[in-house]
C-alpha cells in the first residue's frame, strides 16, 4: 500500500475499507521513501496481510475499487503521484503471470519500500519463485539508491 497524495488520509481510508472486506489486518510499520521514477513528493508506504477464501481475482477487484473510490487516477505512465495504490503482491504460494495480473509481485525483489515491510510482518515465509526467506531477501538487499526511512505515524482510524 502507497500513497504520496495525502498519504496519511488515503492510506487511513484504504486500510478500513480493506478491514471492511477482509477482517482482521496484520500491519507493517510505514516508511516514507523518495519517489522512484519520476519527481515528486515522497511516498508513504507499508505491507498488509490479510486472509480470505476469496479467490485471487474476486481480491484484485476489490483492491481496484478501493483504489477507484479514494480517486486513484491510472495513466499510461506507470511512476506517478498516486491518492492510493494497492498491489496484490503474494496469494498465498501462487505464481501466476497473465496480461493483467502478476503474482509474486517482482518489486518484492526489486524496491525496498516492498521488500522491507513485507519482511517485516512475514520473515520467515518464502518466496514462491525463488524459495528465499524474506529476511534473508532484506540482508542480501544492497540498493542504497533507494533510502527508506520507518516513520511513527499512526494509520488507524
Amino acid at each position: 500500500m502507497g500513497s504520496n497524495i495525502e498519504p496519511l488520509h488515503h492510506i487511513r481510508t484504504g486500510l478500513t475499507h480493506l478491514q471492511r472486506q477482509f477482517g482482521p489486518l496484520i500491519l507493517s510499520a510505514v516508511y516514507e521513501s523518495q519517489a522512484v521514477g519520476f519527481e515528486g513528493d515522497n511516498f508513504y508506504n507499508l505491507v498488509t496481510g490479510f486472509d480470505t477464501s476469496m479467490t485471487i481475482y474476486q481480491v484484485v477487484d476489490i483492491l481496484r475499487h478501493i483504489e477507484q473510490v479514494n480517486g486513484r487516477q491510472r495513466y499510461d505512465k506507470r511512476f506517478s503521484a498516486r491518492t492510493l495504490d494497492l498491489d496484490l503482491l503474494l496469494y498465498d504460494d501462487l505464481i501466476l503471470k497473465t496480461d493483467n495480473l502478476e503474482v509474486p509481485r517482482d518489486e518484492i525483489s526489486q524496491y525496498a519500500f516492498v521488500l522491507l515491510p513485507l519482511a517485516e510482518i512475514a520473515p520467515t515465509a518464502r518466496h514462491p519463485l525463488t524459495g528465499q526467506r524474506y529476511i534473508d531477501m532484506v540482508k542480501q538487499f544492497n540498493h542504497p539508491d533507494q533510502p527508506l526511512w520507518r516513520i511513527n505515524v499512526d494509520v488507524t482510524t
